[in-house]
């Protein structure tokens, strides 16, 4: 593998990891103040808040490895 290869490796898995705590931080903390709510709807009582912070991780490593992606075809490209 050479140096470059490496670096987008790197690049798009340290996005990723980025990508995964910040989109389950945001789910869980959204799924505890929906519950914390005055009026509490029933989104909030039918989706269980670990499967909403799954979804949240799922999302940000989607986004993550996009971000890194999209840094990495525009760096190509400006060479």
């Amino acid at each position: 593998m050479d140096r470059k290869t490496k670096r987008l490796l790197l690049l798009v898995a340290s996005c990723s990891v980025a990508g995964v705590v910040l989109g389950g931080t945001t789910s869980w903390a959204e799924s505890n103040l929906c519950l914390q709510a005055d009026k509490v709807t029933s989104d909030c009582l039918i989706q269980e808040p670990i499967q909403k912070t799954i979804q949240g991780m799922s999302t940000g490593l989607l986004a993550g490895a996009g971000a890194a992606f999209g840094v990495a075809w525009n760096l190509r490209h400006e060479d």
